[in-house]
This record gives structure tokens, sequence and C-alpha cells, in this order.
């Protein structure tokens, strides 16, 4: 078992055809009460030219039955996929990107709610790039609020701001939740190992540091456009750590050091000394030996400090 092998690839491929300027997509996990506020969102977008691509993972409440009575009386050009078995978000990520006849990716999950004029004003922003800056922007980002009403995060601080998103994360330029289209091309030459799917949780961001890793810049905008429900039950923010969540958590962590650490450290040693306990308290819920994390570390500084302290994970709260 080595970490390394299983994180994340970036090979930039031949660029595709799309019928559409956006993909919506929505994965939809027991949202039977909340899936319509979704299609009305997208009902109501000032901008038309999108798909709504949903895919059902395996819920166990009505949710399949709402979205195919949605289906049959909408004007959206709707995309549905019902997986019987549940394959968690990643595997419904991944799913989307292949399904995707967008050329921007833009999730939306399956309890959220977005600004009428959200799609316009995407792609309003995305033509405003400079041309010389076009090819090396893959995303654009913006603000949230909560379901009642209050922003999420702060404001960045310029606006437009492009920035490298791992790297104005750990400096606090970026905080709390956001939302942004990505472009389906790029994300079409993240290589995902099939053996990390299914196995639970997995960070998102892991996604997003592929992005970053390999010198993609975002176009960040001061516009709140996205409703994040917040306290939501069921929501894995609000879920325990388990072993159903270890497993991503752990590779999500071990490729922010490799990918992050020897260039950022000395501007956020903080940042990195956080994510050395996150690896070493999760690392309790994983069964493996002690061998496979120092073979799947890249720092020799983190390697001797998950040597010594291994000893004491399990005191870790």
């Amino acid at each position: 078992m080595n970490f390394k092998c299983l994180m994340p690839l970036y090979e930039k491929q031949v660029p595709s055809s799309y019928t559409y300027k956006f993909t919506v997509f929505t994965p939809v996990f027991n949202c039977e009460n909340s899936i319509e506020k979704v299609h009305d969102s997208l009902l109501n977008q000032t901008y038309k030219n999108f798909e709504w691509l949903v895919i059902n993972d395996g819920s166990t409440d009505r949710s399949h039955d709402v979205i195919t009575e949605i289906i049959e009386i909408s004007p959206l050009n709707i995309n549905y996929v019902n997986n019987i078995e549940n394959k968690h978000k990643m595997s419904c990520f991944i799913q989307s990107i292949e399904l995707a006849r967008g050329e921007f990716l833009l999730p939306l999950d399956g309890d959220d709610e977005c600004d009428p004029n959200a799609l316009e004003v995407f792609n309003n922003e995305y033509e405003k790039i400079p041309e010389e800056l076009k090819s090396t922007v893959a995303a654009v980002t913006v603000h949230c609020r909560d379901q009642y009403g209050n922003h999420i995060g702060e404001l960045f601080p310029q606006d437009p701001f492009y920035c490298n998103t791992f790297e104005a994360r750990i400096t606090k330029q970026i905080s709390g939740e956001k939302w942004g289209f990505t472009k389906t091309d790029v994300l079409k030459g993240i290589l995902v190992s099939p053996d990390i799917l299914g196995k639970g949780y997995v960070p998102e961001s892991i996604i997003w540091n592929t992005v970053a890793r390999n010198d993609f810049l975002t176009k960040c905008v001061n516009r709140i456009l996205r409703v994040y429900n917040v306290g939501v039950e069921g929501s894995i923010m609000n879920t325990p750590m388990s072993s159903r969540s270890a497993f991503g958590i752990v590779l999500n962590v071990m490729s922010e050091i490799n990918w992050f650490f020897n260039k950022n450290f000395p501007r956020a040693p903080i940042y990195f000394f956080k994510k050395l306990y996150i690896l070493l308290r999760t690392s309790t819920y994983l069964d493996y030996p002690l061998r496979v994390y120092l073979r799947s570390i890249d720092s020799y500084i983190i390697k001797l400090c998950v040597l010594v302290l291994w000893p004491f994970r399990k005191l870790m709260k």
C-alpha cells in the first residue's frame, strides 16, 4: 500500500466540443424535500444555455420519484442518472465529468439554491477575463450565503482576484464556503484512481488542489450567488469521524503535504502542522501500519514528525 500511487494526476486533454456553455451538476442523496428548490432555482435562470445533470446516488427516500415527476413537466435540458448503489459524492463527481456536455461544470448540491442571475454572472465574468489569461484560468468562484441570509466567509482582497486557490487559502486570502465552475476540459485531465472510489467520503478539495498544483488560476469575484444550507442533518460536516471518512481525509492530507509542503511551509507552518495533527488523529481509524505512512510521505521533516508522534496518536482528540 502506498498513498502516493492513489493521488490524482493531471494530463492535458485535447479540447472537446460541447453542446452547452454550462453543465450544472447536482448529486442527490435523500433530497426528496429539497430537490424541487434546486430545480426552481435553475428554472428561473436568466441565462439559458445549460443542461442540468442530476445523479441520484442510491437514495433510500422518494428522491427518484420526485426527480422523475420534475422531468415530466420541466422545460429544462435534464440528464438524469439513477445509481442504484450508493457510490458517494466523489464517485458521482467523477461520473459527472464524463457525462458533462457543457464547457463549464458547476456543482450545485441537492439542498442548495442560487440567484436567478447566477449563470449570467458566471458567463459574463469569464468573458471579461483578459485573452492572455484565459488559457491559464480554469475556474470562476463567487461567495455563498446561508439559508438565513448571512454571508459565509470573508470578501476576496481584490475584485477580481486571480489566484492559486491553495496558496490563497493557506495565506487566508480565501476563507469560508465558495461556489464556482471549472472548465470541463481541465477536469477531464484529472486522472483519479478507481481504487479511491467507493471507500467512503473523499474531500472534493483533492480535485481543486490538483487544479492548483498544475498552475491553473481561479478568478474570484465578490458576488454572493448561492444559498448554502448549513447545519443540515446528514451533512458530511455534521458526521462524526469514522472509518467511512478516514481514508479520504488521510489521502487528501498526504497529497497536500507532498504537493505543497516544500514551497509553502516557510510562510504557513501552522497550517501544515495542523494537517500533521489531522493525519495522525485520523490514522487511528485505519488499519495501515506506520511504514505505509512513512513510505507515502515525501517530506523528511514530516516523516520524522510522524515517526516521533506515532505512539501518541491515540491520545489526540
